[in-house]
C-alpha cells in the first residue's frame, strides 16, 4: 500500500521522467529514495505529496504496466 513520504527531503532526490512524457506535463517522477525504496509525485506538482513504494511493490507495478494489465481500453 502506498506510504506518505518519510524518508528524505523531496527536494533534494534525484527525480526521473519518461522521455515519451507529454508536453503538457501530464506525467509522473520516480526517484529511489534514500531507505531503498520508490518515490513517485506529480510531475506537475514537485512540492506536492509523494506516495512510495517497496521495491518488490514497484517491480510488481512495472511487470503488471509492461504486460497491459493496467490497459484502460
Amino acid at each position: 500500500m502506498p506510504q506518505p513520504l518519510s524518508s528524505g527531503d523531496p527536494g533534494i532526490l534525484r527525480w526521473k521522467k519518461a522521455s515519451a512524457s507529454y508536453a503538457n506535463g501530464d506525467c509522473v517522477e520516480v526517484a529511489s529514495l534514500p531507505d531503498g525504496r520508490v518515490g513517485i509525485r506529480d510531475s506537475k506538482n514537485p512540492a506536492g505529496p509523494v506516495l512510495e513504494f517497496s521495491v518488490s511493490e514497484w517491480r510488481a507495478f512495472l511487470s503488471g504496466a509492461a504486460s497491459h494489465e493496467f490497459d484502460l481500453i
